[in-house]
């Protein structure tokens, strides 16, 4: 049994690959902490692009999608970047709920699991 782990430390990893499947934590904009929901959405995005294709993937091949937000008034603005960015015909299965995130900097948090 093969399981690879990227950007592991001693509480979780980025992501981990195994059986054809690469999934992801939950991202939260470490670039654009404190940001509108607009910035955080697409920090994170490139963020998953990048776990992504680390693990041999690609939004291609996207299975499933969960989407934490700090306030579901701003569902609109977040969709509005991940109707730019979801690539099209090959939409995941998605879950978006409202919730306490981690930090108040962070109004918005995403994981999601892919196809290698």
């Amino acid at each position: 049994m093969s399981i690879t782990r990227i950007k592991s430390g001693d509480r979780m990893s980025q992501a981990v690959v195994h059986n054809g499947i690469v999934s992801t934590a939950g991202q939260v904009a470490q670039n654009a902490k404190g940001g509108s929901v607009t910035d955080q959405t697409k920090d994170i995005l490139s963020a998953i692009d990048a776990l992504l294709a680390e693990g041999g993937s690609d939004k291609s091949n996207l299975l499933t999608a969960t989407i934490w937000l700090a306030d579901i008034g701003d569902f609109a603005e977040m969709n509005a970047v991940w109707d730019a960015w979801v690539s099209k015909g090959n939409t995941p299965t998605r879950a978006c709920v409202e919730s306490k995130l981690a930090s108040p900097d962070f109004t918005v948090e995403i994981a999601v699991t892919a196809a290698v």
